[in-house]
């Protein structure tokens, strides 16, 4: 395997305006790895992702990707966010959404081939919608609209793969087939994902970014306890970390 990492912050900065959200953050993600980024809303997560993907540019530090700025490394990246943006009186059925993930992979305009659909086919059945590749996208539920964006960001057949909040409306049973989709594909491709599911985390990354303005990586561990009980209602898995960034309960309204 490659020594150069899949993605590596160097002393990255970054505001909004005059606000900083992530401060002198140091991270690596080595090829093949699946991590999670979890912390507080707010915290710098979403922030981080935009940077991966070369949406936003550091204000000071360096962003790369496979050893390339992520502009240039955009072509080998699937992206899958958290909520779809259309239109429902657009005529679009799964299919074509999930063939959008082939743009610019074979060509920048012009039909798709025969190859295409058959990648396409296979990322539907990867994430278990193969019989709903003809519905309309707007008749699906959120759940299944979720689903098809993953698969839309398998489609562009990626070396790096960054899902935001990918349980978010996923029933257990779903949650649990879309757990073993990313164990299939321990070592084929590099995964991040941002979730608030800390029960799902724990069993699906080996490792946890703590993202509160600055970060801090540690492993996941078994770990249980009176408080936990009390705020999730059963005992789970939760992240191993010597700081504050999840020690606060979450503000009434807001995701644990």
């Amino acid at each position: 395997m490659s020594d150069v990492p899949a993605v590596a912050f160097e002393d990255v900065w970054f505001s909004y305006d005059t606000h900083p959200v992530v401060r002198g953050v140091r991270l690596e993600i080595a090829p093949g790895e699946r991590v999670c980024m979890v912390g507080p809303n707010g915290g710098g997560k979403t922030t981080l992702l935009k940077l991966m993907l070369g949406l936003l540019r550091p204000d000071r530090g360096r962003v790369s990707v496979f050893g390339q700025a992520p502009r240039q490394a955009r072509g080998g990246i699937g992206y899958a966010p958290q909520h779809a943006r259309f239109d429902p009186t657009f005529p679009v059925n799964v299919r074509d959404v999930v063939l959008m993930g082939r743009l610019g992979q074979t060509r920048g305009s012009g039909p798709f081939t025969r190859a295409d659909r058959a990648v396409a086919a296979e990322s539907l059945a990867q994430v278990g919608l193969a019989d709903l590749a003809g519905r309309g996208f707007a008749r699906l539920s959120g759940g299944q609209r979720q689903r098809v964006l993953i698969a839309r960001a398998l489609a562009s057949r990626p070396r790096l793969l960054l899902l935001d909040e990918p349980t978010a409306n996923l029933d257990i049973g779903v949650e649990q087939e879309f757990h073993d989709l990313l164990a299939g594909l321990a070592g084929e491709l590099t995964v991040v994902i941002v979730s608030h599911d800390i029960a799902f985390v724990a069993k699906t990354v080996g490792k946890v970014v703590c993202v509160q303005g600055t970060v801090a990586v540690h492993p996941t561990a078994e770990l249980t306890g009176d408080v936990m009980r009390d705020l999730y209602g059963q005992d789970i898995r939760l992240i191993r970390h010597d700081h504050d960034c999840l020690a606060a309960p979450p503000a009434e309204g807001d995701a644990p």
